[in-house]
């Protein structure tokens, strides 16, 4: 019994390693659009959704400050996260190099509004967005530097 549970626990770390913080590209919206109708709830729903859900983006009034002519990274923190601190100098590193990108952190804790309408399940997540808005990667944990490099090469 005690065998069943430690490869049980070792095949969920193991697979929660794998995926922890890999940068994905969003789905495109007619394949979002047959997700959204298949499950109810849940991060995947908002893909295909109409335009006056996230699908449509996130708007410079959404984050409080402009978009980047280019690119703009968007990172949902928490005040105690420590991947989170790790997150930010990898961003703001990137925004940095890139011109024309832009770097904006968001506390999930005082916009539960955005966390909940982008599906925001824990911190830090990332967003590639391009340069109308359109989300266009989305990472949920510490992303690698060249995967953030990578979205980047893709928007832009």
């Amino acid at each position: 019994m005690s065998a069943c549970a430690l490869i049980a626990a070792s095949a969920f770390g193991f697979t929660w390693r794998a995926r922890d913080g890999r940068v994905k590209a969003t789905a495109p919206r007619e394949t979002a659009l047959a997700a959204a109708t298949t499950i109810a709830r849940g991060p995947a729903t908002w893909l295909g959704a109409p335009s006056d859900s996230p699908a449509a983006g996130i708007s410079a009034g959404d984050i409080g400050t402009s978009l980047g002519s280019r690119a703009t990274l968007v990172q949902f923190s928490s005040a105690f996260c420590a991947p989170c601190r790790a997150t930010r100098r990898i961003l703001s590193d990137v925004s940095a190099m890139v011109d024309g990108v832009s770097y904006v952190e968001i506390d999930a804790e005082s916009r539960l509004d955005l966390v909940r309408r982008y599906g925001v399940m824990r911190t830090p997540t990332t967003f590639v967005l391009g340069p109308g808005g359109e989300i266009t990667h989305r990472a949920s944990g510490q992303p690698r530097k060249a995967d953030v490099i990578a979205a980047l090469g893709v928007v832009i």
